[in-house]
């Protein structure tokens, strides 16, 4: 260690370490809300009989590093010595000048005493050289041992995790808040007791007298939900009073570290001016029909092939969704024209620095199609289920939001919010809740008594319900679904 010298490296240690010395995670980088990924998590690295490794991947200031802290807590109150758990973070400049050989040899001859029965917490792992080997060394030759890491770069984890992870760890994806998360976090008092069990999709087995004391129990959070759009699902930032600058950090820390910094450092991404064209146009035009030819020829000069590679970057990266057409009982589709997303909403408010964007029906028309997006494919995500959209080719027949979830059937989720509700016999969403593949329908509304069956003589009955309502509930469902026996999960 030619550098940095070992005294000064354990200094580091001991800084990131406090716990070695006081015996407790300092309060303030734990919270008492703990996430889904907390809880599936710590589920693996405390399994009894299988063995895996655990990566958290997500946006920047997601709160990977929450969890983390969580973990370690978690660990600590059940007897887990306090100097046989290691938290290092390969984002500190230091630690650049180190090996992950070096970094454990200081800290085993120094601090454990011990190679085994040792807990590894490695944040922002893709930053340290050769990272993917030396957690399969890990793996392969210290049994006794748990690994946990977070990464910002989802391209590099999913390859590595192709090449060399395969069967020894798994990457647990971390959205955004949920508007329930976001609630939870707030600490909001008056939020309304469901069951755990119940989905939006359910509500057709409801009885009319059942559907109406739910929208009533849930009517209480609607005032919550336009703030929830325009800060977003950051933890950190939800929790400021001052949007403005809750705004010019995530503008910041979220979309500039990770295009002028992150792409550039770890994916050779040579032109950060070009990169930054393409998001904004992703930005402009979240929530629409996208080609990439068009994209080419709009913000000029950048061939097809580097916008196409950008848009994996920045989907891979955390900050799109790219939502592709889906087929539905055999109707020609619209092919080869995806829509994109961007991840948050407050990201696209924070980038576009949209002014008084609240009053804007066409812009809260998109934040709330976009938090409709994330949610749904936030919650299908651990079913492996793919998440799209449907058009028909020829027509102007849509629907935003389809899950095509085998064996059950097809979820139909089309966004109308507006003041105005009205819905024809042809769209597409009344056509295709006649087809033996849907299961459910769902109409996403704006007012609070936008709810009930619409009166269509269909085989699956067409269900309305406020869109505050239905993230609410999907939200809520994902986290204390996860908690339910399997059986009860389906």
């Amino acid at each position: 260690m030619a550098i940095i010298d070992r005294e000064r490296l354990l200094k580091v240690l001991f800084s990131f370490n406090p716990w070695w010395t006081t015996g407790n995670v300092p309060r303030d980088s734990t919270k008492p809300v703990k996430r889904l990924a907390y809880y599936e998590a710590y589920k693996i690295i405390s399994h009894p009989t299988i063995r895996r490794s655990v990566i958290l991947s997500g946006a920047r200031r997601v709160g990977k590093t929450t969890i983390l802290y969580q973990l370690i807590e978690e660990l600590l109150n059940r007897g887990t010595p306090t100097k046989h758990i290691l938290y290092v973070s390969f984002d500190h400049p230091i630690l650049k000048f180190c090996t992950v050989e070096e970094i454990l040899e200081v800290y085993e001859e120094n601090v454990s005493g011990s190679s085994e029965n040792l807990c590894f917490f490695f944040d922002e792992v893709h930053y340290a050289s050769q990272w993917d080997l030396w957690m399969k060394h890990l793996y392969d030759h210290r049994k006794s041992c748990k690994v946990i890491a977070t990464g910002s770069a989802s391209p590099v984890l999913a390859a590595q995790a192709a090449e060399s992870g395969v069967g020894r760890w798994t990457i647990i994806k971390i959205p955004t808040l949920s508007f329930y998360e976001y609630c939870e976090l707030l600490g909001v008092d008056d939020r309304p007791e469901l069951p755990p069990e119940l989905k939006p999709s359910q509500l057709a087995a409801l009885s009319p007298d059942r559907l109406e004391d739910l929208m009533r129990s849930l009517a209480v959070m609607q005032k919550y939900f336009h703030r929830y759009l325009l800060v977003g699902g950051f933890p950190e930032i939800a929790l400021s009073d001052d949007v403005p600058f809750a705004q010019r950090i995530l503008r910041e820390d979220v979309v500039d570290k990770v295009l002028k910094r992150d792409l550039t450092v770890l994916y050779g991404v040579r032109n950060v001016a070009e990169l930054e064209k393409v998001f904004l146009y992703l930005c402009i035009h979240s929530g629409g029909l996208i080609a990439v030819d068009t994209i080419a020829k709009e913000i000029g000069g950048v061939a097809r092939q580097t916008v196409s590679n950008y848009l994996s970057l920045l989907e891979a990266a955390n900050l799109i969704y790219i939502s592709n057409p889906v087929e539905i009982g055999g109707k020609k589709i619209l092919k080869s024209r995806p829509k994109v997303y961007v991840a948050d909403a407050a990201i696209r408010n924070a980038v576009l620095m949209l002014d008084d964007i609240l009053s804007d029906p066409d812009e809260m028309g998109i934040m709330v199609e976009t938090a409709v997006y994330k949610h749904v494919a936030s919650f299908y995500y651990r079913h492996q289920t793919r998440v799209g959209y449907y058009r028909q080719s020829g027509r102007e027949k849509e629907i935003d939001v389809v899950v095509d979830y085998h064996p059950v059937g097809r979820l139909l989720i089309e966004v109308k919010y507006r003041e105005n509700l009205s819905i024809g016999s042809k769209e597409a969403i009344v056509d295709l809740a006649d087809d033996t593949s849907t299961a459910a329908a769902l109409v996403i509304t704006k007012r609070s008594e936008d709810y009930g069956t619409l009166d269509f003589n269909t085989k699956v009955p067409i269900i309305k319900i406020p869109a505050f309502a239905f993230l609410y509930m999907l939200g809520h469902a994902e986290k204390h679904g996860y908690l339910l026996p399997f059986s009860q999960k389906i």
